[in-house]
């Protein structure tokens, strides 16, 4: 690592602690005019940002990035509004700085409640998705912490437009521009010097791709909030709806393929496969996924008249695709489900489709993941979707926060004590 780039990191962070004090006293008022702000310059600036974006898409494209990468980077109008809605959605929660628990007399006589807090300092190492500087932003903004983002390389145009926009905000609102500061250099050792910078930054958030968390992993010495993979199930279970599992499981695939809470295997009781299988499956191939299927599920698939099917292997279970192909097994009964989400999941995000209380029941308690739903799409594993207004992130560790972290996921707690002249004897 050059001297240059880690003095300009320990810089970054010393900013970013100082401006940690400000705005931990910023009061909701202020902090809302500055998101306020923010969601009006990002409609008022669509076309500056998508032409800063296009830059940015072009050289993914000539840098040959698959078609996954490319739409995690392209920032269209939706994906330009959907931010400024995240913004005014986190605008209208409720701020949970300064929260206490009600004071509880003890029998020394002092009063103990606790009280919630910011974390201080949050880094943020992200790929290829432009729209996490707004979103990350606006979540630290909100529950009182400074942010350090550093984005990829392949965003840094789209990155520094939205940073320029945040900062407007900040100083309109009369909070420390140093409060969201993009780290501009595209030089990786900024991201090694960036995770062991236990002095300034009190927690690191990767959001990006195995190769990204598992570097992280075996470096950072900050803690971190992460999940490495979004291998997500749906199991559709003897007594499910039939309709309503192809809706579901339908969207829960192809909705859109590239986020981490699309679906990626289908598991389906062996009881209904005959039923729900070739439906749904023609949908999937008229929309172009790859199926690779177990022994069982092609032939019941081959039976209808399919082709065109691949054979499942032990890798595929453990794959995150995302990208139009789905993995499919028949599994006798709700306990194969299960140990099939035991053993190949990644703890993010798993579902079940059932009309059986009973089943659902199971499902929910024994389905060890962050998020766990019933008759719904994986796809709404979503900060946006559960009303947090966005999302920092997806944990599926089970310290501190798990399943899309939103404002409380970003603050911590102290305890506070209220004495009138106490002594301990």
């Amino acid at each position: 690592m050059s001297k240059e780039i880690q003095e300009m990191m320990q810089d970054i962070g010393k900013r970013a602690r100082s401006a940690s004090r400000a705005m931990a006293r910023a009061s909701s008022e202020q902090k809302n005019q500055a998101l306020l702000h923010i969601a009006n310059l990002v409609r008022l600036r669509t076309s500056e940002i998508q032409k800063v974006n296009q830059v940015d898409v072009d050289r993914a494209k000539a840098n040959s990035q698959d078609a996954a990468f490319i739409d995690r980077l392209t920032m269209t109008p939706k994906v330009i509004e959907t931010m400024a809605l995240g913004l005014e959605q986190i605008i209208s929660l409720e701020d949970p700085i300064g929260k206490m628990t009600a004071l509880k007399k003890q029998a020394s006589g002092i009063e103990l409640a606790q009280m919630r807090v910011p974390l201080g300092v949050i880094g943020i190492i992200y790929e290829s998705r432009p729209n996490v500087t707004i979103d990350a932003a606006a979540l630290c903004l909100k529950s009182g912490n400074a942010v350090i983002l550093r984005g990829g390389s392949e965003a840094i145009d789209s990155n520094t437009v939205l940073a320029q926009i945040i900062q407007e905000g900040l100083a309109a609102a009369g909070l420390p521009k140093d409060a969201v500061q993009v780290v501009t250099t595209t030089d990786r050792s900024a991201v090694g010097e960036m995770i062991t910078m236990t002095q300034y930054i009190d927690v690191i958030v990767p959001r990006g791709g195995k190769s990204l968390i598992a570097r992280l992993m075996a470096e950072a010495r900050v803690p971190m909030i992460k999940h490495l993979d979004g291998i997500c199930h749906t199991y559709i279970d003897a007594d499910a709806d039939l309709a309503m599992a192809v809706r579901v499981c339908d969207n829960a695939k192809t909705q859109r393929y590239a986020p981490c809470n699309a679906m990626e295997t289908l598991l389906v009781n062996k009881a209904i496969a005959p039923k729900v299988l070739p439906e749904l499956c023609k949908i999937y191939q008229d929309k172009g996924v790859e199926l690779r299927v177990d022994t069982l599920t092609r032939s019941t698939l081959e039976a209808s008249g399919f082709k065109n099917l691949v054979d499942a292997t032990e890798e595929d279970w453990h794959t995150e695709y995302l990208a139009p192909i789905l993995s499919i097994k028949t599994v006798a009964d709700i306990d194969e489900a299960m140990n099939h989400i035991e053993r190949y999941g990644s703890k993010h995000t798993d579902a079940i489709i059932t009309n059986n209380k009973m089943q659902a029941d199971r499902f929910l308690r024994e389905v060890d993941s962050a998020s766990v739903m019933v008759n719904a799409s994986t796809r709404f594993a979503d900060g946006f979707k559960y009303g947090l207004g966005a999302e920092i992130g997806i944990s599926n560790d089970k310290l501190h926060a798990r399943g899309p972290v939103g404002l409380d996921g970003l603050t911590s707690l102290k305890y506070v004590v209220m004495g009138h002249g106490e002594i301990r004897t």
